[in-house]
C-alpha cells in the first residue's frame, strides 16, 4: 500500500518530540534504519508494517513509555510544527487565481506562485518600436475585450525590448481590465504546458501567459506540443488564454537544424515543413532590429529625464556613445545598463 500523509507526520512529530534519530526509529519499529527515507521516497508499505508503526508510537507516546521522551518545550512544539508544514502539499492556485497580477508557473511543483513586484518599465520609455508596440497592445486590447485576438511571436535583435514590451503592454491594459494576469512559463517547463493550460482553462479570469527566450534545440521534441496546444489538439487554446513568446530567432530554430532536417529525412520539405510550421502557429509575428544611434540616444534621454540623472555637468551623449562602444551594441539593454551605472555614480535611486 502507498503510505499516508497522515502516517508521515505521525512519524516526524513522534521522533522530533523525542529527540530521535530516523534510523533509531526505523531500527526500534522494523529492524530497518532506511524506513523512514524509503517512505519519504514514496517506497510501499504493508499493512503490518504501518500497525507496528502506530503502536510503537502510541506504546513509546504514553506516560511512563520511553525513557527518552522529551518535555512539550515551545522549542519542540515548533520544530513540530514546521515539519508539520513541510510535510503539508503544497497550496495549489484556485480557480480565481487569487488577486495577484502576474505568476510564475513551477512545473516541479505544478503551481502557480504569485509575483508581487513585476520587474518592468512603462511603455512611453520604449523607445524605436513604436509600431510593434502599437500592433501588440490593440491585440491585447481586443483579447481583453473578449474579442478574436492572435498569438504573437516577437522576434530579433538581443536587447531590443521584446519581453519589456510584453510586461509593458500587460501592465497598461490591465488598468483598464483589472482581471488580465500575466503567467510566465520558462521554455524548459514547456512539457507541462497542457497541464498549465489545464488549470487556466478553469480560471475566471484572463490570461497572458507569457514564455521568454523561446527557441529549440535538434533534440528537442517538445515543440509539437506546444504546436498542438497552440492550435491543433482537439481542445485547443482556451478561450480564456492568449500566448506570447519572444525568440532570438524567427522560426525558433537554428538554420543548421533546418538543414540538417532537410539533408537528411526521406522528403526534405516535409522535414522542414515540420520544423517551421511551429512558428505559424503564431498569427501576429513582430520584428525587433539593432537600433541606429539617434534611437539609442533617445533612450537614454528617456530614462535620464524619468528618473531625473540630467546632470548639467555629465555629457549625456558621450558617455552613453562610450558605453555602447565598450559592449560592441547599441539596444535597450545596453541603454539600461547605462542608466544603472550613471544612477549609482549620482548616488540615486532607479524609482
Amino acid at each position: 500500500m502507498s503510505i499516508p500523509s497522515e502516517l508521515l507526520q505521525e512519524i516526524d512529530a513522534f521522533i522530533l518530540a523525542n529527540g530521535m534519530a530516523e534510523t533509531t526509529f526505523g531500527l526500534q519499529v522494523a529492524n530497518d534504519g532506511k524506513l523512514i527515507a524509503r517512505l519519504r521516497g514514496g517506497k510501499g508499505i504493508t499493512t503490518s508494517t504501518v500497525e507496528k508503526i502506530r503502536a510503537y508510537i502510541q506504546a513509546n507516546a504514553s506516560p511512563g513509555g520511553a525513557a527518552n521522551s522529551l518535555p512539550a518545550s515551545p522549542e519542540v512544539l515548533e520544530r513540530i510544527a514546521g515539519a508539520l508544514e513541510r510535510l503539508a502539499p503544497q497550496v495549489q492556485a484556485g480557480d480565481d487565481l487569487g488577486d495577484a497580477d502576474a505568476f510564475v508557473w513551477h512545473a516541479d511543483g505544478m503551481r502557480l506562485e504569485a509575483v508581487k513586484n513585476v520587474s518592468r518599465v512603462d511603455i512611453v520609455l520604449l523607445k524605436g518600436i513604436d509600431e510593434q508596440a502599437d500592433r501588440l497592445l490593440a491585440n491585447t486590447q481586443r483579447f481583453a475585450n473578449g474579442l478574436p485576438a492572435n498569438n504573437a511571436l516577437l522576434w530579433g535583435a538581443r536587447g531590443t525590448g521584446k519581453s519589456s514590451l510584453v510586461k509593458a503592454v500587460h501592465a497598461k491594459v490591465l488598468k483598464k481590465f483589472p482581471k488580465l494576469v500575466l503567467v510566465e512559463i520558462h521554455r524548459e517547463d514547456l512539457s507541462t504546458l497542457p497541464k498549465l493550460l489545464s488549470l487556466l482553462r478553469r480560471s475566471d479570469r484572463l490570461c497572458l501567459l507569457f514564455c521568454d527566450d523561446l527557441s529549440f534545440e535538434s533534440s528537442d521534441a517538445s515543440y509539437k506540443s506546444l504546436k498542438a496546444v497552440l492550435e491543433g489538439g482537439i481542445e485547443g487554446r482556451p478561450k480564456n488564454v492568449i500566448f506570447y513568446a519572444t525568440s532570438n530567432r524567427r522560426h525558433l530554430m537554428a538554420r543548421d537544424m533546418i538543414e540538417n532536417e532537410r539533408s537528411t529525412a526521406i522528403n526534405p520539405s516535409e522535414a522542414v515543413e515540420e520544423k517551421v510550421s511551429l512558428s505559424d502557429r503564431f498569427g501576429l509575428w513582430l520584428g525587433f532590429h539593432n537600433h541606429d544611434q539617434n534611437t539609442y540616444f533617445a533612450i537614454i534621454k528617456g530614462y535620464a529625464k524619468h528618473f531625473k540623472l540630467d546632470d548639467p555637468k555629465i555629457d549625456l551623449e558621450a558617455e552613453a556613445n562610450e558605453w555602447s562602444v565598450t559592449r560592441g551594441s547599441r539596444s535597450g539593454r545596453v541603454a539600461w545598463q547605462f542608466i544603472q551605472d550613471l544612477a549609482g555614480r549620482l548616488g540615486k535611486q532607479l524609482v
